[in-house]
């Protein structure tokens, strides 16, 4: 498991680790990204390998843990603790987050992790792990080497997504010479129990996922409060465990303390959402699945450019399906945002029935299937 930048993905793997050793699997997890604060292990095994992340959001460059370029001695050692983790472990099967269709990057350490797992006198059952919407825009030669990965090391490939909503070729041309290996889950959901109380309770949540994105959507959402009719509401701001400090400091400034509370992290943030009125948020995977359980009402405004554009098409899917309102990138300011608020709290409360999204379960039984020797999808 490895964060660059947002952490929505670690709370998805998360929840399959919950089910999965709630069905009974020993669990052992390789953290490659920097720690989370107050995460739950959910009963498996987290070994953190030297960690490794963006510079910044447009800045690719694979830093070390103390914040200097990763250089080859550095990628060496990561390599050789997951190799050891390896042989240590010998498990019956491995999961990749998102490699190959993502994390490119870390080539250097993957294609000899797989090679010795499918080396191993009892080869492990060997599956990537991948969200319902894939980054566009990739050259065809990418895409290639991704089913040329998928055809050399991979038994299958689990889309934690809904087939009727986002089927994989959508984002993914060829996906065809891999059908036969897709396994769709449903969307990864959290598991909500909506008769018990959060810790904390708001009306109007807004949320900007780790932090690193989000600040210009917090910033709107705070100035655009005054012009709701949900001023007076109970406001809770979730800046995210990453945002820089001076950023955060600024939010408590603006936010100004009263009915608006300012928070990093919300440990409960699914069942804070189940008792609001109202949502704010980007538009990334895992908080997408944080609405559709908790049932609110919801502005979405996707974090794009011309190189992700995974967001816009998620939110778009859901805008067209009257799930969400939609504020466009370039319609994020306090007017705009002010006026997609009115018009999402005159709507009735969305119903979600319509999506799979028991993908944790349908991920722990598509796992007890393949290793009794069942391949049916």
């Amino acid at each position: 498991m490895q964060h660059l930048l947002g952490v929505g993905h670690v709370f998805r793997t998360m929840r399959i680790v919950e089910r999965l050793v709630a069905t009974g699997f020993e669990v052992t997890i390789a953290h490659g990204g920097e720690k989370i604060p107050d995460i739950d292990s959910c009963g498996a095994d987290i070994r953190y390998l030297p960690s490794l992340r963006w510079a910044a959001a447009d800045d690719t460059r694979l830093l070390d843990a103390d914040g200097r370029p990763a250089d080859d001695t550095y990628k060496d050692m990561r390599r050789n603790a997951l190799l050891q983790l390896l042989q240590e472990t010998r498990p019956d099967v491995i999961i990749t987050e998102a490699f190959p269709f993502g994390r490119r990057q870390m080539h250097f350490e993957l294609l000899p992790f797989l090679e010795a797992a499918s080396a191993l006198a009892k080869r492990p059952i060997i599956l990537a792990s991948i969200r319902d919407i894939l980054q566009e825009g990739n050259k065809p030669s990418k895409d290639m080497q991704t089913v040329e990965i998928i055809e050399q090391f991979f038994d299958g490939v689990l889309v934690h997504g809904d087939a009727r909503l986002t089927p994989l070729e959508t984002t993914f041309p060829f996906v065809d010479k891999i059908r036969d290996k897709l396994h769709y889950t449903g969307i990864v959901t959290p598991r909500i129990n909506l008769e018990s109380e959060p810790q904390t309770r708001f009306d109007v949540v807004v949320t900007a996922g780790g932090g690193m994105l989000g600040r210009e959507l917090i910033r709107a959402a705070l100035f655009a409060r005054e012009s709701t009719n949900l001023k007076d509401a109970r406001w809770c701001v979730c800046a995210g465990p990453y945002m820089a400090l001076e950023e955060f400091n600024a939010l408590g400034e603006l936010a100004g303390g009263g009915n608006v509370t300012l928070r990093r992290f919300l440990p409960d943030l699914p069942a804070v959402l189940s008792k609001a009125e109202l949502s704010i948020s980007l538009a990334g995977y895992n908080t997408v699945a944080d609405l559709m359980a908790a049932g609110c009402r919801a502005v979405i405004a996707p974090q794009w450019n011309n190189k992700e554009t995974e967001q816009l098409r998620r939110a778009e899917l859901l805008s067209q399906r009257g799930l969400v309102e939609m504020v466009g990138h370039e319609e994020k300011t306090p007017a705009m945002l002010a006026e997609a608020i009115r018009r999402v709290m005159a709507k009735p409360v969305p119903d979600w029935r319509s999506i799979e999204t028991e993908g944790a379960a349908r991920t722990a039984e598509t796992l007890s299937r393949l290793i009794s020797g069942s391949s049916n999808p």
